[in-house]
């Protein structure tokens, strides 16, 4: 969904598994788990280049133990992993950690492992990573289904495609991002939300699709897909295929600064029912999110995430490219939703996930996952899983 060629090195990289050895527990078993690992006296950690990194820096490298994989779970990660090879073992790294060709020899291992193996797998060969200090924040996400129809009808609102004129440029205040080039020839933002809605796309033949309900298309663009069905019993899948450079605003946040909900009732869903019952309050909540998502038709039957792949559910997490490896194996532990403590593939971005530890967990489509998802708010540790040696050689580089 959404290069600083060296942000992760700004943060600090604690290697937590240095175990040289790649034998794999037996099947349906779990890896033992190893002693803890002395403290040893901290490492300093290279000036960060960045202003990201430079809020993200802890100087200090400290061991600790891994944790223990769960048979299903590292049989689900390992699918995943294998699904995200061959774009890793391709693409440049936008955090800086990895290499492409360092991806290669687990990959291969990858290709043909017995399923059995997985725990083993991850456990003995990579190396386990904490970025910064490692203190996480997960959300979670899923796939939507909405009504649709492939032809224009009252009430219906359109599903734009990404339009041509939105473009890169450099805007007179020296800004650089998504926008488009004025009548003067002037680089200048993009159009907002309510701009779009208003009509400023309207004629242009981008429409892709129509929704029934603005309210569901709204909230598929914060998913990043959707399942659209239409009168006629056939579907369309749509993936992000755009934003329009505008950031994003969480409106539960605005709902809570302005105690309409409580703090632990802006859930998706507690939120949708104040729209519902607001219309006219509920229309102009949504504007004040000025990002708009621009969508595609994806073929196959699941959404496609950042690698252009299939993401999976329940193993699939959204992460900031930044900081961690897209493709990287991640291992999250939490105490207030066990749910989601395991390990996840970070196949995907998203316009909130920010920052080294920020991640959101793809749940799937239906009612549960919506509703897992719809609710998900979990603090707690993620470790990243990197190929052996790479965290100490982006820590050696000056």
């Amino acid at each position: 969904m959404r290069q600083l060629a060296r942000a992760a090195l700004a943060a600090s990289f604690a290697l937590v598994a240095a175990c040289a050895t790649r034998p794999a527990p037996p099947p349906e078993t779990q890896a033992p788990a190893p002693s803890p690992a002395p403290q040893p006296t901290p490492v300093p950690v290279p000036p960060p280049s960045s202003p990201v990194g430079r809020n993200a820096v802890e100087t200090g490298v400290k061991l600790d133990a891994p944790r223990v994989l769960k048979q299903d779970q590292a049989a689900r990660a390992l699918a995943a992993f294998r699904t995200s090879c061959p774009a890793v073992t391709t693409r440049t790294d936008a955090s800086g950690l990895t290499q492409a060709a360092d991806w290669r020899s687990l990959c291969a291992q990858a290709a043909s492992l017995d399923p059995s193996y997985a725990p083993g797998f991850f456990y003995y060969g990579f190396d386990w990573v904490k970025v910064g200090d490692g203190r996480a924040f997960a959300t979670g996400y899923y796939e939507p289904e909405i009504q649709g129809s492939r032809t224009p009808q009252p009430g219906y609102v359109p599903i734009y495609r990404v339009p041509p004129d939105l473009v890169r440029c450099t805007r007179p205040d020296g800004g650089t991002g998504r926008g488009r080039i004025d009548q003067t020839g002037t680089c200048v933002l993009y159009y907002t939300r309510a701009e779009i809605e208003d009509g400023a796309l309207a004629g242009k033949g981008l429409e892709l699709a129509w929704a029934k309900d603005p309210v569901e298309l709204f909230f598929a663009e914060i998913q990043g897909s959707a399942l659209l069905r239409f009168d006629d019993g056939t579907t369309m899948q749509i993936g992000y295929a755009g934003q329009n450079g505008r950031d994003y605003v969480a409106i539960g946040r605005l709902l809570r600064e302005r105690n309409i909900l409580p703090p632990g009732g802006a859930t998706m869903q507690a939120i949708q029912d104040w729209i519902r019952a607001n219309p006219d309050q509920g229309r102009e909540l949504m504007r004040e999110n000025l990002s708009y998502i621009f969508f595609k038709q994806i073929p196959g039957s699941a959404p496609l995430g950042a690698l252009n792949v299939p993401i999976a559910d329940q193993t699939t997490v959204a992460a900031d490219p930044n900081f961690v490896p897209l493709g990287a194996p991640i291992y999250i532990v939490t105490a207030d939703r066990p749910e989601v403590v395991g390990p996840w593939v970070a196949q995907d971005t998203g316009g909130a996930i920010k920052g080294p530890n920020r991640f959101d967990t793809y749940w799937g489509a239906g009612s549960q996952a919506a509703a897992i998802a719809g609710g998900m708010s979990a603090n707690g540790e993620a470790l990243i899983l990197v190929p052996k040696g790479t965290a100490a050689r982006a820590l050696a580089q000056p």
